[in-house]
């Protein structure tokens, strides 16, 4: 068995090798002076179990083809199998056909890390589960709930929480982990006038004297939470937090929820952590590496991976 990782979150496949108590292979991932990508994997990986670890996160375009060509360097070095370990799968917005002449870029993806010679995938909250069946291999989406629960109990009074989805669509994971916690749900409906900017429309559940902890799998630009928090308060919330499995963060996204009413956002790290996110007062972090590392150690030794989701 062989880990092997790229540069898009190093500090997280460090914490991998930790818990699996193994060093990551040695290996070259560099570019050359006009950007283009060379890989060398420096250790005999003929016969291996080799597990690559990259989320193809911001920059998107640089990590996904670190990942298309760690994956071929592997393939042609007779690995006898591997595992593409994606906590992060960019694209995943782009998971349908939103207008006319627009691409399916999610399919279009799984296309490419199919062909590259990957043999299994491994991802975390998927935005969408059918992107599962983009791929044409066996595919293990795992869930942060249970460690969202874990840190929501460490550091909340779960008898006096409401859960939120921030929106409609979110509300199957939403209640997921409002069912592990025995709390009840409500819903924030929002229209998005055009991509990236979203308005609250109505709070579908009673929350007024509650303690609000909305659960997503993306932040972006923040503004949606931003203005679900705001509006949750106006509501009548006592307070509100956020747990959210990626943190994406972009442009002033930072800035944006400083400055917000969020008590806090809570988010993972499948995404490496910027010095803006640092800076940050009221956003904090999780570690899903145990969960990575134990489904990872569980794909090896031919176990069973659905029992996490427990």
């Amino acid at each position: 068995m062989k880990l092997v990782t790229g540069n898009s979150n190093p500090a997280l496949a460090k914490a991998v090798a930790k818990y699996l108590n193994m060093p990551l292979t040695d290996s070259v991932v560099q570019k050359f002076a006009d950007k283009e990508i060379f890989v060398e994997i420096k250790e005999n990986v003929r016969g291996e179990d080799v597990f690559v670890l990259q989320s193809t996160s911001y920059p998107a375009n640089d990590n996904l083809m670190e990942l298309l060509i760690i994956i071929d360097a592997l393939r042609r070095a007779s690995a006898r199998r591997i595992t593409a370990v994606i906590p992060y799968f960019g694209y995943a917005r782009q998971d349908r056909k939103s207008a006319s002449r627009s691409p399916i870029s999610a399919k279009l993806v799984a296309n490419l890390i199919t062909e590259a010679g990957a043999n299994r995938i491994l991802t975390l909250d998927l935005h969408a589960q059918q992107i599962q069946g983009f791929f044409d291999l066996p595919t293990d989406n795992l869930t942060s709930a249970p460690v969202m629960v874990r840190d929501i109990e460490q550091n909340y009074d779960t008898k006096n929480v409401m859960v939120v989805s921030p929106d409609v669509g979110g509300v199957l994971r939403a209640r997921n982990v409002a069912r592990r916690i025995g709390a009840p749900l409500s819903i924030v409906d929002k229209r998005r006038p055009r991509a990236g900017v979203s308005e609250v429309m109505n709070i579908i559940g009673e929350v007024e004297g509650q303690s609000c902890i909305m659960i997503d799998d993306i932040v972006d630009s923040g503004g949606t939470l931003c203005n679900a928090a705001e509006a949750l308060l106006n509501a009548g919330a006592k307070e509100v937090s956020a747990y959210i499995t990626h943190g994406v963060l972009s442009g002033a996204a930072c800035e944006r929820v400083g400055k917000s009413k969020l008590k806090e956002l809570v988010v993972s790290d499948s995404i490496l952590e910027t010095d803006e996110e640092k800076a940050t007062a009221n956003i904090r972090r999780f570690s899903i590496a145990p969960l990575i590392g134990e489904a990872v150690a569980r794909t090896a030794a031919e176990q069973s991976v659905s029992s996490l989701f427990d």
